[in-house]
């Protein structure tokens, strides 16, 4: 048995050394063969010179694994690079994104810290430097308006997967499409919702942070429905059955027995709903209006971070801009949390079937 697995793992890595040799030389060949390509004709530009190397690749090791292994290990090979190209392609920029806002806000944040984070434009001037204002304000505003609209729409979000689940009548089909809908309309519609429905009768006064957190429960709302239902529909039907021939009334099997089987992923919902609404923008436009002040009062203008990036982002002044790009670091921190959580509590979360 010894010798068996000696031998199958001395062919082993032969095959993966031969597989990494085949790669690199069809790469290395793309790669000259396009430079020389682009010599001779006289052609530039860094972009283009990466998408030809990319398909140059492609043919060079399609044709190279179809002389050597056939058709079959071609196209195995072949959708294999595809998938881990698509793969990189899509994860650079995204970690171009992260690294240059953290390379543009760091530096602001750490800063006399912690004074970013408690600090408003209180003590701005004309010749104030970058450390005398913060965004206590807008991170102030940002959680009591995220907590505020998360303790209005998951009971309501909750209810309403339950019902979407345990009944099948017309009332259900309807409020299942509407949440579809919600599900796909974008954000600013939230705003509209709210501004024409309670801002726009009490005028300047409807301009809260309370308005700000009915149009971000707008958004939140069928998040959460559609995370509960989806988690409700995979628990078996005998965990209700069960408690039905106990003697249990429905209700209480739905929240003694259901719902608390499926808190694991009905909470996952509820933090990725809570990350999808932290950096929305639009609705608070029509809703928040906006303070550079510390306040703490949701019936008054209150600041939130993406309101505060959005308003100082095109600001013709450096230190604006630098509060900007400081409040977009505390924003991405907050979001990589929240999602990082998320994949916590949904790895450790398992139906029992």
């Amino acid at each position: 048995m010894e010798l068996v697995s000696s031998i199958f793992s001395t062919v082993q890595r032969s095959i993966q050394g031969r597989t990494l040799v085949e790669t690199g030389g069809s790469a290395v060949a793309a790669v000259a063969l396009v430079w020389l390509s682009f010599t001779v004709a006289g052609i530039t530009g860094p972009l283009g010179f990466g998408v030809c190397c990319l398909v140059g690749f492609f043919v060079l090791y399609g044709v190279l694994c179809w002389l050597l292994h056939g058709v079959l290990a071609m196209k195995d090979r072949l959708a294999t690079l595809a998938i881990w190209s698509g793969a990189l392609i899509a994860f650079v920029p995204l970690i171009a994104v992260i690294y240059y806002v953290v390379y543009k806000g760091l530096p602001v944040v750490a800063a006399n810290f912690p004074s970013f984070f408690v600090k408003d434009f209180s003590g701005y001037t004309a010749t104030a430097p970058v450390t005398a204002v913060g965004a206590g304000a807008a991170i102030v505003g940002t959680i009591e308006q995220v907590g505020l609209a998360t303790l209005f729409t998951v009971p309501l979000g909750i209810l309403t997967a339950t019902y979407l689940v345990n009944f099948r009548n017309t009332l259900s089909r309807v409020s299942s499409s509407v949440v579809d809908a919600m599900t796909g309309s974008p954000a600013i519609i939230a705003g509209l919702f709210v501004y024409l429905l309670w801002v726009k009768p009490q005028k300047e006064s409807g301009q809260t942070g309370f308005a700000a957190a009915l149009a971000l429960s707008v958004m939140m709302l069928p998040i959460i429905v559609r995370s509960t239902e989806e988690t409700l529909k995979l628990l078996p039907d005998s965990l209700k059955e069960a408690g039905l021939a106990l003697g249990l009334p429905f209700h209480r099997v739905i929240f003694k027995v259901i719902v608390p089987v499926g808190v694991g992923g009905i909470l996952s919902g509820v933090m990725l709903s809570i990350a999808r609404i932290t950096g929305e923008t639009a609705p608070l436009l029509f809703t928040a209006f906006g303070n550079p002040y510390l306040s703490v009062s949701l019936t008054k203008p209150m600041q939130s971070l993406p309101l505060l990036i959005y308003n100082y982002a095109t600001s013709p002044y450096t230190d604006w801009l630098n509060l900007a790009w400081g409040a977009s670091v505390v924003l991405l921190l907050w979001v990589l949390f929240l999602n990082i959580f998320t994949k916590i509590i949904t790895r450790k979360w398992k139906v029992q079937l």
